[in-house]
């Protein structure tokens, strides 16, 4: 059973950067896909940012180049540099991974985006 466990969320005033990582656990297996997804109240999950056990990422156009989505394979670890962060930004962001047709979920982190 895969466990992701996320760490480095927090408060940032706008403007602002943080960095979020996420550690798998549970496998022996390269994970094929790892990254993130954020939530607020108001709207559905939706992508941030993923990254495949390759190298190739996908990227929502809201966050495309301010928010940089690394991994280590050997730590099966997923990292996203966000920067300019703004207010809307705002939200629980939850680490995702995928393996062997499975999708797993972390806890999730929360982000908040204020002055």
């Amino acid at each position: 059973q895969v466990q992701l466990v996320e760490s480095g969320g927090g408060l940032v005033q706008p403007g602002g950067s943080l960095r979020l990582s996420c550690a798998a656990s549970g496998t022996n297996f390269r994970l094929d896909v790892m990254g993130w997804y954020r939530q607020t109240p108001a709207k559905q999950r939706e992508l941030a940012a993923t990254i495949t056990s390759g190298g190739l990422r996908n990227v929502a156009d809201s966050v495309n180049g301010r928010f940089t989505i690394s991994r280590d394979n050997a730590k099966n670890t997923v990292y996203v540099e966000m920067k300019s962060l703004k207010p809307e930004d705002t939200a629980v962001y939850y680490c995702y991974a995928h393996l062997l047709g499975r999708d797993y979920w972390g806890q999730g982190t929360q982000v908040t985006v204020s002055s």
